[in-house]
């Protein structure tokens, strides 16, 4: 359950981003919802292999080469929905700075965060 929770924070928060940013578009709610399961997917999948190949990248830059491995998968979610569009690499990297602020804001008002401990 807090799964599909998390899902639907993730869409409400894509369908957000497309409001403020005129760089990043989505269909519509149900290729929002597709987009965040292609990004969970993604982030599951290609996110640790790619941190692991470019581990130098990320020392040497300080963590900031994160960032370029979020804006990546974001353009790999927009190469697989046909419904969402991210208009170049710029747009992804704010998008998924933004997402991430967006998506901690909602999680801890809904309270969909994970406990520690």
């Amino acid at each position: 359950m807090k799964t599909i929770l998390k899902l639907l924070v993730t869409a409400l928060s894509v369908v957000l981003l497309t409001y403020l940013l005129p760089g990043v578009g989505v269909g519509g709610f149900f290729d929002a919802f597709i987009v965040a399961v292609v990004l969970a997917v993604l982030r599951l999948i290609v996110r640790p292999v790619l941190v692991f190949l470019t581990l130098p990248a990320t020392i040497v830059s300080l963590g900031l080469f994160l960032f370029v491995i979020n804006a990546c998968i974001i353009l790999m979610a927009d190469y697989f929905v046909t419904g969402f569009r991210v208009n170049g690499f710029f747009w992804a990297l704010i998008f998924s700075i933004l997402l991430s602020f967006v998506q901690s804001f909602l999680h801890k008002i809904l309270g969909t965060e994970e406990e520690e401990g």
